[in-house]
């Protein structure tokens, strides 16, 4: 099975997160890799993803798209003037899910992130077709971003398969503390995970399916 990964906004930890998701099925003898099709600004997302899906991969396999400007990728294109071709990135994808059972598939950013003319990174989740995880910063402000992001999931047709909250600071208040207590009322999808600030190892979710 294959799933796309998406974050509630752009410093969630989706790659963060994608990595350790990664390293938990190669573990259990999965032949399972990461897919950054868009990254801007610089290539440390898809270089962790590369490590984690154990150097298996070229950094071009794991990122087809890659532009200078730390911006969208439709703002980052406009400034470079280097249009791109959506449909690369969607080839990307189907060669590495020919050769690999399970690929997980990291946005950029948010889920409605601009990527080209009146198309959004959204649009290419749904071009895809594959169940989504939507990574939560867990913080104060989460509560929104989660409950439309995942809505908006739905709304496509598509699977959300759930979220995981990750703590990607240290400190805690009433929000990170009560965050998953709410969700789990408001939402009709699990709570897959809840990852603490620093952790290194995690387990594939129980919920989801390896197959």
């Amino acid at each position: 099975m294959h799933y796309f990964i998406t974050g509630t906004d752009t410093d969630a930890g989706k790659t963060y997160v994608t990595c350790l998701l990664i390293e938990a099925l190669r573990r259990a003898g999965r032949d399972a890799v990461g897919y950054k099709p868009f990254a801007c600004g610089d290539r440390r997302d898809p270089l962790m993803l590369q490590k984690a899906s154990g150097d298996v991969l070229s950094v071009e396999e794991v990122n087809p798209i890659f532009l200078k400007v730390p911006a969208s990728p439709f703002a980052a294109a406009l400034l470079e003037n280097r249009p791109f071709d959506v449909e690369t990135a969607r080839q990307g994808f189907l060669a590495l899910a020919a050769r690999h059972p399970q690929v997980l598939v990291e946005g950029a950013g948010g889920w409605e992130v601009p990527l080209v003319a009146k198309q959004t990174l959204a649009d290419f989740a749904e071009s895809l077709g594959l169940p989504v995880i939507v990574v939560v910063n867990n913080k104060l402000g989460c509560l929104n971003h989660t409950l439309l992001t995942v809505r908006n999931i739905q709304q496509r047709g598509l699977c959300c398969a759930g979220v995981i909250l990750n703590h990607a600071h240290d400190e805690r208040d009433a929000a990170s503390i009560s965050n998953r207590m709410v969700l789990e009322s408001f939402l009709d999808v699990p709570v897959l995970a809840e990852i603490m600030h620093g952790e290194t190892e995690i387990d594939w979710p129980s919920a989801l399916a390896q197959e």
